[in-house]
């Protein structure tokens, strides 16, 4: 007879260098009217003094459980750490950035009760900002994740909707069931991890968005958003700092990683042919990016063996 979880909610806080924020954020957390969660916070060796708030936090509530890494093994790892470290029966990472309302885990966890069909509960966005932004205000995408069938909900995470089109992800940030993030690969180590993460998720069971405005994502200049919008291959080695100076393949991982979560679904042959048919479209959506790849990858080569006949050039004049 296994345990029950400890809790019935862990909430996941990855962070580094935080603190202009995070304080704001824990006290919106530790608002919530539903009570029975752990908050599990990890910090990437973080220079500012992200270390003081979280532990002067930790002080006064019993369910903060503070850890400092031994060294900044990057985004990627830290996310899966929180989860490694978690015991409730539903996951929630959490941004040290955005803000939640009093109520949002309360209505969350209403949903994962009432529906064994849903593995993930999350609400509408509205994104909040410092400064006037065009990301600023309501983000209401349409993805048709809450459909009973996993093709329609893969299309929608694939190809994202008219009006805004690729998503942003924000779905991650809801609630989960942890018995079904344990069957993913919770956050790889490669641009875009998060938007795989929750293609993996959809083959497990629906999404239910809570019609509500209970999610505040924040935008600011130092997100990651910012890099991979600036360079897409520079937001690879943000999500795992052993990839810097290394030669990827960043679009061309995320196809491959689609390509083997329709693989290893638990689909029908039908739906299954249906979404390789999909897979197939965003390939050609997206192949100019996909070329865009192969350009870069062969200007790096050609600037490392440049670097290298410099050097032998150099040794030999020695």
């Amino acid at each position: 007879m296994q345990s029950a979880p400890a809790v019935r909610v862990s909430i996941g806080l990855p962070v580094y260098n935080g603190e202009k924020y995070l304080e704001e954020t824990l006290d919106a957390i530790l608002a919530q009217t539903f009570t029975d969660f752990e908050l599990i916070i990890a910090d990437n060796v973080s220079t500012d003094s992200t270390e003081e708030i979280c532990r002067a936090y930790a002080a006064k509530d019993d369910r903060i459980r503070y850890s400092r890494n031994e060294k900044n093994l990057g985004p990627a790892w830290n996310h899966n750490r929180v989860f490694e470290l978690s015991t409730g029966e539903y996951f929630k990472w959490a941004a040290h950035d955005d803000l939640i309302a009093p109520d949002l885990i309360d209505k969350c966890v209403e949903v994962l009760d009432q529906d064994p069909s849903v593995v993930l509960s999350h609400s509408m966005a509205n994104v909040i900002a410092d400064t006037e932004c065009s990301a600023r205000g309501k983000y209401d995408i349409q993805l048709n994740t809450d459909s009973d069938k996993s093709h329609e909900r893969l299309f929608g995470l694939m190809f994202g909707d008219k009006k805004f089109g690729d998503h942003r992800c924000y779905q991650v940030y809801g609630l989960i069931r942890s018995a079904a993030l344990k069957q993913t690969d919770v956050i790889g180590f490669y641009a875009h991890a998060d938007g795989v993460l929750l293609v993996q998720l959809a083959f497990l069971g629906r999404f239910y968005k809570i019609p509500e405005y209970l999610f505040f994502p924040r935008y600011h200049e130092k997100q990651s958003t910012q890099i991979a919008r600036a360079h897409y291959h520079l937001y690879t080695a943000w999500f795992d700092p052993s990839k810097q100076g290394k030669i990827t393949f960043p679009r061309w991982k995320i196809l491959f990683e689609y390509l083997k979560a329709i693989s290893l679904a638990p689909a029908t042959i039908y739906e299954r042919a249906i979404c390789y048919f999909y897979w197939l479209n965003w390939l050609r959506k997206k192949r100019y990016r996909l070329r865009e790849d192969l350009v870069i990858a062969a200007q790096l080569l050609w600037q490392h063996w440049r670097a290298k006949r410099n050097l032998e050039g150099e040794y030999v004049k020695q």
